[in-house]
């Protein structure tokens, strides 16, 4: 009897802390961090521009473009923001840019396939190995696949550990080591 008690106490405070003013603001915050394209809605289908040129079909609606991306709600901490695109279906990467200012909230579509892209200038991607080999964004090849985006604050300006030759995975590490918060969207192809 004692020990339910005891135990009823302990949920009462725990229900009590995390309806407390705080932790609302907390899951608020975290909450409100929201990415979002105009390309697809999330869980929506990927449009074909996203798709990768590189499947063999001879379709020339595939550009292999990465879509645009907007995130809003990001916590004031955040130094520099990192995207990394999944294949959840089978574990791939498929996009990693990261060094992405502060003071920036979007991707346009198209980013540069280069290890520097132009735009947003000071951000640098890892480099593809797999069906292609390149900087930048790999669209998907894959029919009946979800992907996700994931753009991170990060508490760092510069993940300076990384260089030209890092893969997609040390860059994933490196991101997930530096990671504040994270919001996400899926699209499927």
């Amino acid at each position: 009897m004692r020990r339910t008690r005891i135990a009823l106490f302990a949920l009462l405070v725990l229900c009590a802390a995390s309806f407390s003013p705080a932790a609302a603001s907390a899951n608020a915050k975290r909450d409100a961090f929201a990415l979002s394209s105009t390309a697809f809605a999330d869980g929506g289908m990927i449009p074909k521009v996203h798709d990768c040129a590189s499947s063999g079909d001879g379709d020339p609606e595939k550009k292999d473009e990465s879509p645009p991306l907007a995130w809003s709600g990001a916590p004031e901490q955040a130094k520099s923001y990192a995207v990394v695109m999944h294949d959840l279906d089978n574990g791939i990467i498929h996009w990693v840019i990261y060094d992405i200012p502060a003071a920036t909230a979007e991707l346009p579509q198209n980013v540069d396939h280069a290890y520097q892209p132009a735009v947003p200038a000071g951000s640098r991607q890892a480099y593809y190995r797999g069906s292609a080999n390149f900087f930048g964004y790999q669209g998907p090849c894959t029919t009946n696949h979800t992907y996700e985006w994931a753009v991170h604050a990060l508490n760092k300006e510069s993940l300076t550990e990384l260089d030209s030759s890092s893969s997609t995975q040390a860059a994933e590490t490196a991101i997930d080591a530096a990671t504040i918060a994270t919001a996400s969207l899926r699209g499927n192809s």
